[in-house]
């Protein structure tokens, strides 16, 4: 058997990161054979995240880039498990490839990173996850923030903070599936608060419900807009003749 240096040792583990000791112990198993190493430790390292891939990834980074005169904007989510792990230099420097792959690319050049993520995660010993990629072009004269058109930044900006708070699943009535409503409307049709009031008057007090308690909460356009909550997002967005087209919201921790 080679003898393993404490060189040959410390190279490995500036080449791949991995600990001193799963070094050499790879380099043992290898007979000294640097490459070999670190297919091991690769491999090591993919069986590792494998099991790892069930586990929360609440801390990480959700980063974006948005070209300067706005046509373009790019929006990613990389989880781990750990704050600590989120401010390492490895860490970081992988959720930046991550932006810039999905910038060039599209949402599926995030795949083409599968093998580096299955490595970090080893050489972190947590979870590493993309958690959320998405490419956006403006049309129409619009602007990328949210996909809104007909809008000016300071409204745009704005807007993304609105939609980062109050969290939309939908952005008018129109995209809500109608299996939704009708679900929503039979659960507050069945609820003792409606079933203790005059039969006659329950139809007319499960719509006012319904667009308060769903509509309002989970329609863009239906929201109280933070900015000032006299006002719907809806009411804000005709008087300034903007129109939302699409976002996209990731989050980490929820």
């Amino acid at each position: 058997m080679a003898e393993i240096s404490a060189k040959l040792v410390k190279e490995l583990r500036d080449q791949t990161g991995a600990g001193m000791m799963e070094c050499k112990r790879a380099l043992v198993e290898t007979n000294g054979d640097l490459e070999a190493a670190k297919r091991l430790l690769r491999e090591k390292g993919k069986a590792a995240a494998g099991k790892r891939a069930d586990r929360e990834t609440t801390e990480g980074l959700v980063g974006y880039r948005v070209a300067d005169d706005a046509s373009r904007g790019t929006l990613v989510a990389v989880g781990c498990e750990s704050e600590q792990v989120s401010k390492t230099d490895e860490f970081q420097a992988f959720a930046r490839k991550v932006l810039e792959a999905v910038q060039a690319g599209g949402v599926e050049a995030a795949e083409s990173l599968e093998h580096e993520r299955l490595e970090l995660s080893g050489q972190l010993h947590e979870n590493v996850a993309v958690v959320g990629a998405a490419r956006f072009e403006a049309v129409d004269g619009g602007r990328v923030s949210v996909g809104l058109r007909g809008a000016d930044p300071e409204l745009a900006r704005q807007l993304a903070m609105h939609i980062s708070w109050s969290n939309p699943r939908w952005i008018g009535r129109d995209d809500v599936p109608e299996q939704a409503v009708t679900d929503e409307r039979e659960i507050l049709a069945s609820t003792d608060e409606v079933k203790s009031k005059p039969e006659q008057a329950r139809e007319k007090i499960v719509e006012g419900m319904l667009s308060k308690r769903f509509f309002g909460v989970f329609v863009l356009e239906d929201q109280e807009w933070i900015h000032d909550s006299s006002k719907k997002v809806g009411d804000v967005l005709r008087d300034a003749g903007a129109e939302v087209l699409e976002f996209e919201r990731f989050a980490l921790a929820g």
